[in-house]
């Protein structure tokens, strides 16, 4: 069996950091029993499928995202494997056969169109989802105001469509895995006893030019970061434990303390990221990133960037604060 990993490419995803994202994990993790993982913004998945596949001690998992299509995709792939991988080697085949890229980006067009239409049974919306999603310019997610998915051709002569063993291992691994389609905030019914959040949600731009947030036609701005940060107040207060991921603004800007003002009260980290998404190569590079968390031990060394001194004092009652620099 081939091991489980992301089934479809995502602005954002966690594979690069997944070493950082570890090392960051409560110290006492690997000691907790019956814990339950719940990812409120899943995206691609790859923090899910590395948990499930690495920490035994996750007896239950619930996956969220509000980008309705994505999720369709999540549950087509957990319950009806044979007939994804049936229509995507349809497809694949007929874009495989089109002679040059004139005639690939036509059929492109063609089912972004039918995509569009929004009248389509789980089986071809979950396709053609798969097939914009490896046709399209660099595997973005974008959709405008009228939530029509708008990302240009990708001019790729034979990208991978049909993964069938991906498919099949990430299949397997969702089939105990709670999936639900709703605001980020009904998670919290789901939690019970050692639970961990991870939350992935859309960042927070770095600039006016550098949003690629826009997986649903509603904007995650400023008033939506606060008022997740509000949310992780409840998990803190229900006793749970969460990490968050999000864009480094100070990082980039020393006078954005847009995060750093507002988890003021949590343990703040910086992780290592790579930026591959700018089309211009000059632009792309290694960037960090703020990881969040309402716990002061983790299992691995941390990094420390010299910018300021923050310190963390919104911890457990049973853990010593400390002061790192961000």
């Amino acid at each position: 069996m081939a091991k489980a990993k992301p089934f479809v490419k995502w602005v954002g995803g966690k594979g690069q950091l997944i070493d950082q994202l570890e090392a960051l994990l409560p110290a006492d993790f690997d000691t907790r029993e019956n814990v339950t993982y719940i990812e409120p913004f899943v995206g691609g998945g790859a923090m899910l499928f590395y948990m499930l596949q690495t920490h035994p001690n996750i007896k239950s998992a619930v996956i969220n995202d509000i980008n309705t299509d994505l999720i369709i995709c999540y549950r087509v792939v957990r319950d009806n494997p044979d007939a994804l991988v049936s229509s995507l080697s349809k497809i694949q085949k007929e874009y495989y056969s089109l002679s040059n890229e004139d005639v690939r980006k036509e059929m492109f067009l063609q089912m972004r169109d039918r995509y569009n239409t929004k009248a389509l049974d789980d089986i071809e919306n979950s396709t053609l989802f798969f097939f914009l999603n490896r046709t399209c310019f660099n595997g973005l997610y974008r959709v405008n105001k009228s939530n029509k998915f708008n990302v240009p051709f990708g001019k790729y002569s034979s990208p991978t469509i049909c993964d069938a063993s991906t498919i099949y291992a990430d299949s397997e691994l969702l089939q105990n895995v709670t999936i639900l389609n709703a605001d980020f905030e009904e998670t919290l019914n789901h939690a019970t006893g050692n639970t961990l959040f991870y939350f992935d949600p859309p960042y927070r731009p770095l600039s006016d030019t550098s949003s690629f947030n826009d997986y649903t036609k509603e904007a995650f701005n400023d008033d939506a970061q606060r008022r997740l940060k509000l949310f992780c107040d409840r998990v803190h207060e229900h006793g749970y434990s969460f990490m968050l991921s999000n864009s480094d603004c100070l990082g980039k800007n020393e006078q954005d303390r847009f995060f750093d003002d507002l988890y003021a009260d949590y343990s703040i980290d910086r992780v290592w990221a790579s930026r591959s998404i700018n089309s211009v190569a000059s632009k792309r590079g290694k960037l960090t990133e703020i990881l969040v968390h309402n716990y002061a031990a983790v299992k691995g060394a941390r990094n420390i960037y010299p910018i300021i001194n923050q310190q963390a004092t919104h911890v457990a009652e049973d853990e010593c604060t400390y002061r790192i620099g961000v």
